[in-house]
């Protein structure tokens, strides 16, 4: 596990630039993120401090959006969306096969730290559900077979 303390002084320098700043939550939790690629567990308290908030309504606001990450991303992210439309024509099948294909779960990452399953509720395609965001490029109508050629393609080379 690496030193979260490495992260120390882009976290101060974050919170620091947004201090008078009302509700500034937000916007601290999205520089972080940004700029280390998720929101280490040193920064909540750090976050909490700063900005007068306990560390649950931290973990609270982090927890609530599906943007923020706890840990470290995968190199590619698998966005698949869950909501009624995309459901009705088998995004539930099409997760399944993912968590199945990667042996991961749910906003796990697979174990070569290669995809992270994101399941997500409105990508807004709904016209043309099923849809999957891959490393935010959105993709429509997606069958079982175009889904196992996306996954493959990413394990295959850097980029999907």
């Amino acid at each position: 596990m690496p030193d979260e303390t490495l992260h120390l002084p882009l976290i101060q320098g974050v919170l620091h630039a947004h201090k008078d700043t009302p509700g500034a939550l937000l916007p601290v939790l999205h520089a972080i993120q940004d700029g280390i690629g998720h929101i280490p567990d040193i920064a909540i308290g750090e976050i909490a401090h700063a900005l007068n908030l306990t560390q649950a309504e931290v973990l609270g606001v982090i927890s609530f959006y599906h943007d923020f990450r706890r840990v470290a991303p995968a190199r590619h992210i698998l966005r698949l969306c869950l909501a009624e439309s995309c459901q009705s024509r088998g995004a539930k099948a099409l997760a399944a096969q993912v968590r199945e294909h990667l042996d991961l779960d749910d906003h796990g990452s697979s174990a070569d730290g290669q995809i992270s399953l994101r399941p997500v509720y409105c990508l807004g395609a709904c016209a043309c559900s099923p849809a999957l965001e891959l490393d935010g490029q959105v993709h429509a109508r997606v069958t079982p077979q175009r889904l196992h050629e996306l996954v493959e393609g990413c394990l295959e080379k850097e980029s999907c």
